[in-house]
């Protein structure tokens, strides 16, 4: 069900509230059926409510290229109000959020809030790309370091351009956990209908994000 958080900024949501809640942050291509059918799968297999979250709220029709060009106008402190703001719209005694790319380097920001539980980033940027680079742009290591990095587990590939070896040392180095998968690209996991997509590691990266938000 699409709804809207506070700010405005859409939001897709399924699932009752109970013990667990989760929020999603969508990758650079925003809010789309891929989403829609991710947070219907995991309300029903995790047994929770969750929410998955549009990065770009009033530009959703921006294409590709776009969004690129936009991410050095992006704004930290709106982006993790809205997780705050989702975090309470699913509820729960345990909240969780996972993220993927973009959205995963905003999880790795997230813990800075101080409010999930647990936290999954799926092949987030671990450092600023340089043309993203801009004001409201904060560090993700340096957010990091304002919370609690022992929960979060990121998920990545060693041939991951956006999380080159040095970075992963550097995101290991805080005490958060890195699973690293070999010869896997960017985006193994979340959409099978892209050519980097790696089945089994992917089926393995589900299994290790449920066992360690719910376990």
């Amino acid at each position: 069900m699409r709804t809207q958080l506070p700010s405005g900024t859409p939001a897709e949501v399924n699932g009752e509230v109970g013990d667990r809640g989760l929020v999603i942050m969508a990758d650079i291509f925003g809010l789309r059926p891929l989403f829609d059918s991710m947070v219907a799968r995991l309300a029903a297999e995790w047994s929770s409510r969750v929410c998955a979250v549009e990065l770009y709220p009033g530009r959703e029709d921006l294409d590709l290229q776009q969004r690129f060009d936009a991410a050095s106008g992006m704004d930290d402190e709106a982006i993790l109000a809205d997780m705050v703001a989702a975090a309470a719209l699913v509820g729960g005694r345990r909240v969780g959020a996972i993220g993927f790319c973009m959205g995963g380097m905003y999880v790795l920001k997230a813990v800075s809030t101080g409010r999930f539980d647990r936290l999954v980033p799926f092949y987030p940027m671990i450092r600023v790309p340089q043309d993203w680079r801009g004001p409201g742009q904060g560090e993700p290591l340096d957010r990091l370091s304002g919370g609690d990095p022992g929960t979060v587990m990121a998920v990545v590939g060693n041939l991951d351009n956006y999380t080159p070896g040095d970075a992963i040392s550097d995101l290991r180095g805080t005490g958060a956990q890195v699973v690293e998968y070999e010869r896997a690209g960017h985006g193994f996991v979340h959409d099978p209908d892209r050519p980097a997509h790696r089945a089994a590691d992917a089926a393995d990266a589900w299994s290790r994000a449920a066992n360690w938000l719910w376990t």
